[in-house]
């Protein structure tokens, strides 16, 4: 029997989905422990929540991108005694362009965030999932879905994150870990300004949630044991109908949005359609 606490561990927990993902643990009673580089905007959401009346989040400013990352995750959790009793796996960014013209360390770096750290957390601490009979959360996208002209590299590393979540899925339900791809459309974070995404009102509104929204949609779903969610009706029909579609047309149709959202003025947008 561990005598270790436990907690839920939320990466890119600095603001957007993972922030409000925190948030809504920490009002279902979770102790919470949020992983990102900005230690400071760490501390404002915790403040945040502590603010609320809810237990404050542990903080571990760690970038997830340096390979030892998960071991000093591990080794930080073991300090304090606390272990992982539900993962939420957020943290991840995008870049609009063509991939032969992107900076291809930058693409590495998305690799290495998006695919590899999550990959890496997501089976470090199955044993101490398994014991709480806890679960998993990993962030993925519509974008899985589809194929991503334009902005390739983040549109395959989602489809990673979609087919790995499923699998584990099936994989880790004999153990009584429930395992849930939370797959969102457009939503209004910080998101926008790393990916140099920008995105028309009226598509965004039709799509678009606020992340408090895609934050209880995805708990709901993780605690209901669901493999997939995906909030909201129009992202449902989307992710529904894409599958009826060649892909042929669909690498026309991203390629093209991808163009636009380039030469908008607006500034707007999360995980891309």
């Amino acid at each position: 029997m561990s005598t270790f606490r436990p907690i839920v561990l939320v990466t890119g927990g600095s603001s957007g989905i993972g922030a409000a993902l925190a948030r809504v643990f920490a009002e279902n009673n979770h102790e919470v422990v949020l992983v990102a580089r900005n230690g400071a905007q760490l501390d404002a959401v915790a403040d945040d929540i502590g603010a609320r009346g809810l237990k404050r989040p542990h903080v571990l400013p760690i970038d997830l991108m340096r390979l030892d990352s998960g071991a000093r995750i591990g080794q930080e959790l073991a300090a304090r005694g606390l272990e992982p009793a539900f993962i939420v796996n957020n943290a991840g960014f995008g870049l609009v362009g063509g991939a032969s013209v992107l900076d291809r360390a930058e693409q590495l770096d998305m690799i290495d965030l998006n695919i590899r750290a999550l990959t890496d957390l997501s089976l470090r601490f199955v044993g101490s999932l398994q014991r709480h009979r806890g679960g998993l959360l990993n962030v993925a996208s519509v974008a899985a879905f589809l194929p991503g002209p334009g902005m390739a590299v983040y549109y395959a590393s989602k489809a990673y994150v979609l087919s790995f979540t499923e699998a584990l899925h099936h994989e880790l339900a004999s153990k009584g870990v429930r395992v849930t791809a939370l797959c969102p459309g457009p939503v209004p974070t910080g998101f926008q300004d790393r990916a140099g995404v920008v995105l028309s009102d009226r598509v965004s509104a039709f799509f678009s949630l606020p992340p408090e929204q895609v934050a209880r949609a995805g708990y709901a779903a993780l605690m209901a044991g669901q493999r997939v969610m995906v909030p909201g009706f129009a992202n449902k029909l989307v992710t529904t109908f894409v599958r009826f579609i060649p892909h042929s047309i669909l690498m026309r149709f991203a390629d093209e949005r991808q163009r636009k959202r380039k030469m908008s003025g607006t500034p707007w947008s999360q995980q891309p359609l």
